[in-house]
C-alpha cells in the first residue's frame, strides 16, 4: 500500500480533473475539494482494502465530498441583504406596535385604579421614582408606597389577564 504523500503526488491531477468535471469548471471549488479529499483519505487510509485502484477510491471520496458540499450549500440558501433588512424592519414595526398596544392597555388600566393607588403606580412607572420619594410626594411612608404599589400591580395583573 502506498503512503499518502506518494498517493497525493501520483493522483492529485486525477482527483482534481475529476472534481473540475463535477464542479463545472470551478477551479477554486475543485482545488478546495481536492484538498478535502486527500485530508479524508489520510484520515481513513486504514480503511482502504485494495479491492479497487487507489485512484478509484480517491475519486469516490471526492464525489462524496462534492455531494456534501452541495447539500450544505442547499441548506444555507443565501437571502439577499435587502430581504433580511425588510423582514427585520417589518418585525421591528410589528414588535413596536404590540409594545405600544400593550402600553396603551396598561395605562388605561392604571387610570381605572383608585387614587392614591393610581398616583403611586404612575409615579413609580413613569417618574421612575423610589418608594421613599413617592412617599414624600404623597405625604406617606416609604413602606406605605411600597405596599400600595405592590397591591396596584396585583390588581393590574388580574385585570390584564381578564382582558386576554
Amino acid at each position: 500500500m502506498q503512503n499518502m504523500r506518494g498517493a497525493y503526488e501520483e493522483y492529485y491531477q486525477t482527483v482534481y480533473k475529476f472534481l473540475m468535471g463535477l464542479t463545472a469548471g470551478n477551479h477554486e471549488l475543485a482545488e478546495e475539494l481536492t484538498q478535502e479529499t486527500f485530508y479524508r483519505a489520510t484520515k481513513n487510509i486504514g480503511k482502504f482494502r485494495g479491492d479497487s485502484k487507489m485512484s478509484t477510491w480517491l475519486c469516490q471520496i471526492a464525489k462524496y465530498a462534492f455531494y456534501q458540499y452541495i447539500d450544505k450549500k442547499n441548506r444555507q440558501k443565501e437571502v439577499p441583504l435587502e430581504t433580511v433588512v425588510d423582514i427585520a424592519l417589518e418585525e421591528e414595526v410589528e414588535k413596536s406596535y404590540i409594545q405600544n398596544e400593550t402600553k396603551l392597555s396598561l395605562y388605561k388600566k392604571i387610570q381605572e385604579l383608585e387614587s392614591p393607588m393610581k398616583d403611586v403606580v404612575m409615579l413609580r412607572l413613569t417618574g421612575d421614582l423610589s418608594f421613599r420619594e413617592i412617599g414624600d410626594i404623597l405625604g406617606k411612608s416609604e413602606n406605605w408606597a411600597r405596599v400600595t404599589f405592590y397591591r396596584g400591580k396585583q390588581i393590574l395583573g388580574r385585570r390584564l389577564e381578564n382582558d386576554n
